[in-house]
């Protein structure tokens, strides 16, 4: 293992209506002026916004409201989070939804006690030095964000889909209620898996040797997923595999598994950034369609790792280290169209003439890439893999 520091500032309180306790810790600190940022309808068909309203009207908490975030969060939103924030001095953000809503909370968090353009942070021209307080109540587990300091927003304007990440980004509080996502169903429960996957992924292929532990972990989160994926597809409302899967997704991006690592690859996202600012397509969908062209394109780099995989996941017994590499990544992408997942870019209607625009926009942020350096040309090979089989 490598050297590393590990800290995790976010406390988690998880179970079923633990979110009402939500007020004993905004009294704690005196808050008396919160932005609610939400999605669409989502929270107000489960009777969550009003159970949440009506606890702060009956406490006396002044609420201000930010809805509409959409997947693949965009800057125009935050700046219209920002702005109520400024000027109504809200004291705390709370942010009821899952990663599109905290990444949006979280930008809006730094945005509002800083005077110039909060992509300054997305393009690297700033530090992050400081934030509101952030709570999370979490109703769609997927992206980790509800424990973690990183932030992705879409600049619709530069068709940019850039991340950030800091230890202030980090929520104060996240409360987990599985029972919230009894309606994440269909697409949306396979795209959050696929997502969840892709994380764990991330880490696991970066060429770090020595790192059983963290590859025990991994490999663990990875089944969990699988199972409870499956489990949800046929009974949604199964608190059981709803909890499994929900704290599977906490752990995929909690840091943990960075722990002795060299930081991950982080390849796929990148190309998958390029691709849904690109096309709008949703983040899990996205990864799906790359993850698997990208580990055929690198998997001779690292091919002892990739056996393992195929072995510890797929139950592979092959000795020749490439040929059960390729079976592993196959059978992981048999798995994705197994639950109902796309996995070629030609099912999303993307032509094949547009693969050299989605490379010149993931091209934007090279150097990337720990298996293997990727350059213009190799992302250019890797949408090939991704397009057809």
């Amino acid at each position: 293992m490598e050297n590393f520091v590990y800290q995790n500032r976010t406390k988690v309180i998880f179970g079923e209506k633990k979110y009402l306790e939500i007020i004993h810790y905004l009294n704690q600190n005196k808050i008396n002026k919160i932005l609610i940022i939400y999605g669409k309808n989502a929270i107000k068909k489960i009777g969550l916004y009003d159970e949440i309203t009506n606890l702060f009207s009956e406490n006396s908490i002044e609420f201000y409201e930010l809805s509409g975030v959409q997947s693949n969060p965009i800057l125009s939103k935050v700046h219209e989070g920002i702005e109520l924030v400024k000027k109504n001095n809200v004291e705390l953000i709370l942010a009821i939804g899952g990663g599109s809503v905290i990444d949006t909370a979280k930008a809006v968090s730094i945005g509002a006690l800083y005077d110039g353009d909060v992509w300054d942070f997305y393009e690297r021209k700033e530090e992050i030095n400081s934030k509101l307080p952030l709570y999370v109540i979490l109703t769609l587990s997927a992206t980790g964000s509800e424990v973690n300091g990183r932030s992705v927003i879409t600049n619709t304007e530069k068709k940019l889909k850039w991340s950030v990440r800091s230890e202030i980004l980090y929520p104060e509080i996240s409360f987990i209620d599985p029972s919230l996502q009894y309606e994440v169903t269909g697409n949306q429960l396979i795209d959050s898996a696929c997502d969840i996957i892709s994380h764990v992924l991330e880490f696991y292929f970066d060429n770090t040797q020595n790192s059983l532990l963290m590859d025990e972990i991994s490999e663990g989160i990875i089944r969990t997923v699988m199972i409870s994926t499956e489990k949800l597809l046929e009974n949604s409302k199964d608190y059981n595999y709803r909890s499994q899967f929900s704290w599977a997704a906490s752990l995929a991006l909690n840091e943990m598994l960075n722990c002795g690592k060299n930081g991950g690859d982080w390849s796929s996202h990148k190309i998958e950034h390029a691709l849904s600012a690109y096309n709008d397509i949703s983040h899990g969908k996205g990864l799906a369609i790359i993850l698997p062209a990208w580990m055929k394109y690198v998997y001779k780099f690292n091919s002892q790792k990739f056996q393992r995989f195929a072995e510890k996941i797929f139950g592979i017994t092959e000795k020749d280290e490439l040929k059960s590499s390729l079976i592993g990544i196959q059978e992981l992408q048999n798995w994705f169209k197994k639950i109902g997942q796309t996995i070629y870019l030609n099912e999303i209607e993307i032509k094949e003439e547009e693969l050299k625009t989605i490379a010149k926009i993931a091209e934007k942020q090279l150097p990337y890439g720990n298996i293997k350096k990727l350059n213009f040309f190799d992302i250019i090979e890797i949408l090939k893999l991704a397009y057809k089989n």
